[in-house]
């Protein structure tokens, strides 16, 4: 039997935001992610050594970006990318994430602000988050200074952004040493309204409502980031749906079992393993969608989420 939910993040749920989809707009849904951020100054971040602003391309232009890392030698290097349902986070409401990562990693970490719907649809996030890899890695002694150990990391909608540009890089001759799927976006046909397509993940039903990301919200994240619906069969929105998976990097596939999205990140790690990939995937018993995040209250997220980065380290490590 799964473990049931955490007690502590049982207390925390009433307090999260993004549960009203029916009022919610891009503007609130940014507004309510960044308060909640706030929210913690009070709670000192995980220290690192170089925190800094720095900006690195993009599809369209320069991107916004924040540099994190501890000492000053050679490093792995990952490109993070924050989640928020494509529309909403930012550099400042993933900042802890980013830290923790470098802290548990001992990687160079980049924090890209992608740009977001509704005002740039799919595949414009997508667009930038692989030109964001292209740039970091031809400017790799800036960085972590080794092209062999080179990783991307996600949760949510930049877990996402992090599986769709490793097969992207697989596809153009970039090497990576690892991914790091936090509870990722797999599989948006069907802009998870549609009955025969939710019922593939029963835990789309299962845990549709009361657990912080509802079925509902996210039927409202993919209506803001897709134009058109037959756009979610493209694999740069579900890599689920690729025609291949063969030859991406080694992954670490976290899930929580309180998630409406739990079973399609169940699935992907599965479908990576049988296109020969390997995979470390972790259930997230008793935890929800969002549990990177939670750490500081949580014992159990914490917990898990350091056993992910640690796996996480190793792909890293041992490079390409």
């Amino acid at each position: 039997m799964p473990l049931p939910l955490d007690p502590v993040i049982e207390k925390i749920i009433p307090l999260l935001p993004l549960r009203d989809p029916e009022t919610m707009t891009p503007q609130s849904c940014r507004d309510s992610l960044r308060a909640l951020a706030e929210a913690r100054k009070a709670v000192p971040p995980p220290p690192v050594d170089v925190a800094r602003d720095i900006e690195v391309a993009g599809a369209a232009g320069k991107l916004g970006a924040r540099l994190y890392r501890n000492g000053r030698g050679t490093a792995p290097t990952v490109i993070f990318f924050h989640g928020g349902g494509w529309v909403a986070g930012d550099l400042e409401t993933h900042d802890r994430q980013a830290r923790n990562l470098v802290i548990d990693t001992g990687a160079v970490v980049i924090s890209v602000d992608y740009r977001r719907p509704p005002e740039t649809r799919f595949p414009g996030a997508f667009e930038d988050a692989f030109a964001a890899i292209h740039d970091v890695v031809a400017r790799i002694d800036e960085f972590g200074g080794d092209l062999s150990r080179v990783g991307v990391a996600g949760d949510s909608a930049g877990g996402n952004l992090a599986a769709t540009t490793a097969l992207a890089c697989r596809d153009a001759g970039i090497r990576l040493a690892g991914q790091l799927l936090v509870y990722p976006v797999t599989d948006v046909v069907g802009d998870f309204a549609d009955a025969a397509e939710n019922a593939k993940f029963p835990s789309r039903a299962e845990n549709a409502d009361g657990y912080f990301l509802t079925r509902a919200t996210m039927q409202w994240f993919c209506g803001h980031y897709l134009a058109d619906k037959a756009e979610g069969a493209d694999w740069r929105v579900s890599p689920l749906r690729a025609k291949s998976l063969a030859g991406v990097a080694p992954a670490v596939v976290t899930t929580a079992w309180f998630d409406p999205l739990r079973d399609e990140g169940h699935a992907y790690a599965k479908a990576l393993q049988a296109a020969g990939v390997p995979v470390t995937y972790h259930s997230g018993e008793g935890l929800i969608h969002g549990y990177f995040g939670l750490g500081d209250a949580s014992e159990a997220a914490r917990a898990e989420a350091q056993r992910a980065r640690a796996d996480f380290r190793v792909l890293l490590e041992r490079g390409v």
